[in-house]
């Protein structure tokens, strides 16, 4: 049966996977880029093929659709603009159906290379219903940002979560845990340590006995 997942989604060592305030000049907040940095070094020429590379070619893998949230489409305030069509460029990375969760839907939006945004006024139930007939016999991706993958994990609708926890400390910024107590009782939970210091945890669902 095709999984609901997370991949690579990066958060601080104080547990945020953004900081703040987002905005056009700073999707990310006062993190700037920092929280992803161990995925760009691995693109470089002559990159170490270790443990980042390895968990960071699985970010696109057996995917058919995406969810995500509006922050991660955008800054606050793009609702307004009719004219906003991601941070992405023509060419956005997902390839697939890509569902943004909004309180103000509008048209779809399609865009080169396979990528088509839909916009829902939806619970994470009624999203992922629409993201798995899409997605067919393929996965369906929670793409974030951090309050979205809380929402779903928090709704038990996540088979597994792949978080990268980079060593910084942001101080304030988009919390991933909050809410979540006693998420070990519903994951099994393994840790990874790559020598640039990042902790690749992985999260896999328990199945009943």
């Amino acid at each position: 049966m095709p999984l609901v997942r997370v991949t690579n989604f990066a958060i601080s060592l104080d547990g945020c996977g953004a900081g703040e305030p987002q905005t056009l000049e700073t999707p990310f907040g006062h993190a700037g880029m920092k929280l992803h940095e161990w995925r760009f070094a691995t693109w470089q020429e002559g990159a170490p093929n270790g443990i980042d590379a390895l968990y960071g070619r699985q970010y696109d893998v057996g995917f058919g659709a995406e969810i995500m949230g509006a922050h991660k489409f955008g800054p606050p305030g793009w609702q307004d603009d009719p004219d906003w069509r991601g941070w992405w460029g023509e060419d956005p990375p997902f390839h697939t159906p890509t569902y943004v969760l909004t309180h103000r839907p509008r048209d779809p939006l399609q865009m080169e290379g396979g990528t088509t945004f839909h916009f829902l006024d939806a619970s994470p139930a009624e999203a992922l219903a629409v993201a798995r007939d899409a997605a067919g016999d393929l996965d369906v991706r929670i793409g974030g940002g951090a309050s979205t993958v809380r929402a779903f994990v928090g709704a038990d609708l996540v088979d597994h979560l792949h978080v990268a926890v980079v060593p910084i400390v942001l101080g304030r910024g988009t919390p991933l845990w909050d809410g979540l107590e006693g998420l070990e009782a519903r994951f099994h939970i393994e840790s990874v340590v790559a020598p640039s210091g990042v902790v690749h945890l992985s999260l896999t669902r328990r199945r009943p006995d």
